[in-house]
């Protein structure tokens, strides 16, 4: 059940006040990143095997550095049909794409308004703020007012487009980035992570990063999700619930001022995400995860707070991002994952659901599948395909495919189905707390 929209506007406007803002002008610059996993392949403590060969720098590749070519071709998959849920609930098995708030506003997104009609892609995950800081649509939430992130409106027809995607049945999700926000640490500087040396601290990619230790951070995410319901969103989806994933002799001159009592990373993570969780349970809609891929099979939190046992209960649902790309040569005994996506998919999900059985009350799993091509492997049709069937093999029906620009190939996906009685797919969020 949602909530009346007259106290989904309370809970925006009620918030408590946060901190005094900082005055520091930022530059506003694309993200086309994924969240880099340089903490993935650091292998003590990870129940993989060891690289064979060392594998340098692979955090620093973004995705959208160069435009992929994609063949969009005819393909023949038996249909497995997924009735639509009900008005205002999600898909029993939500397979989605992501796009950022400029395909959002651009005509792209009727390109793939007009796949999802044709296929079996039933959900958009879109994004509300990302990396940059800046938020997609008009915000009116005071923290957002008062930084400039209302500066670069992505789409300022978002309700609209919102409103098209309800009338075609698609599930828009929210996707909020948390941490790593460069607008809100430059103008919060008291809410930034500090170098040790002066000034605020900057990760690898020349970013500054937001104290994962503060609750106004989380805070402000929490206000930012309650107004993308009011906007017609009908799932949240948080990203970077993490410490910055960076070498030793970086990280030595974080200084995190928001910690307290000698809190480790993985407590405040576990803390922070329990604070979001409560603010969005009463809003209605799924309240689920992205963390990096490597969590399903890590024995540690990776130095960067996260944990699949700590995580999974407090979550409708986790989208762990099993990029065969971003795990190194010999992760899992497979020499190239990024050439073998089935078996890479596979295992990973593999050791998510072995954990998963352990927990009371574990989030379903949603993977997070590669549509980008890196790495000297091209990632057609048949390779997005695979990651689909490797998860299909385990029992998993939902799945998110992610490329920055929006480009996915048609060919990779089932015609849509044509009988809508049929049984449903049994991905579903909703369950006791």
């Amino acid at each position: 059940m949602r909530l009346p929209d007259t106290l989904l506007t309370a809970l925006v406007l009620t918030t408590p006040a946060l901190h005094a803002q900082g005055g520091v002008p930022t530059v506003m610059r694309f993200d086309w990143s994924t969240p880099s996993y340089l903490a993935e392949f650091a292998t003590a403590g990870i129940v993989i095997p060891a690289p064979p060969i060392k594998v340098l720098g692979l955090h620093r590749f973004h995705h959208g550095d160069a435009l992929p070519v994609y063949p969009v071709g005819k393909v023949s998959f038996a249909t497995v049909p997924v009735p639509p849920p009900p008005p205002g609930e999600p898909p029993a098995a939500v397979r989605g794409l992501f796009m950022n708030g400029w395909t959002l506003g651009s005509g792209r997104f009727y390109d793939l308004v007009a796949l999802a009609d044709s296929t079996e892609v039933n959900s958009f995950v879109i994004d509300v703020k990302d990396a940059t800081g800046f938020i997609t649509y008009r915000s009116s939430v005071p923290t957002a007012v008062t930084i400039g992130a209302n500066d670069n409106i992505r789409a300022r027809s978002a309700r609209e487009r919102l409103a098209l995607l309800h009338e075609k049945g698609i599930h828009p999700i929210a996707r909020i980035v948390v941490a790593r926000d460069k607008l809100l640490a430059e103008r919060k500087p008291g809410w930034a992570v500090k170098d040790d040396r002066g000034g605020l601290w900057i990760d690898g990619l020349g970013d500054p990063w937001v104290d994962a230790y503060n609750d106004s951070v989380w805070i402000y995410a929490a206000e930012l999700a309650a107004e993308a319901v009011l906007m017609g969103f009908r799932e949240i989806q948080f990203d970077y619930l993490r410490f910055p994933d960076e070498r030793g002799d970086r990280m030595r001159h974080a200084v995190f001022a928001a910690r307290r009592n000698n809190e480790s990373r993985r407590a405040a993570i576990r803390r922070q995400v329990t604070l979001l969780r409560d603010r969005i349970k009463p809003l209605g809609v799924p309240f689920t995860l992205d963390v990096f891929g490597l969590s399903t099979s890590a024995t540690n939190d990776m130095g960067i707070g996260q944990y699949w046992e700590d995580l999974s209960p407090l979550a409708d649902v986790l989208l762990p991002m099993v990029y065969p790309s971003h795990y190194p040569r010999g992760a899992y005994g497979i020499s190239f994952p990024n050439a073998d996506p089935y078996e890479t998919v596979r295992r990973a999900l593999q050791d998510g659901i072995r954990r998963s059985e352990s927990i009371p009350n574990a989030a379903k799993i949603r993977p997070y599948l590669q549509s980008f091509s890196i790495r000297g492997v091209r990632y057609t049709s048949d390779l997005l395909r695979a990651q689909i069937q490797a998860g299909e093999d385990l029992g998993i029906t939902g799945w998110i495919f992610w490329n920055a620009r929006g480009v996915y190939p048609a060919g990779a996906f089932r015609p849509a189905a044509p009988d809508l009685n049929a049984p449903a797919a049994t991905e579903e969020w909703s369950r006791e707390r």
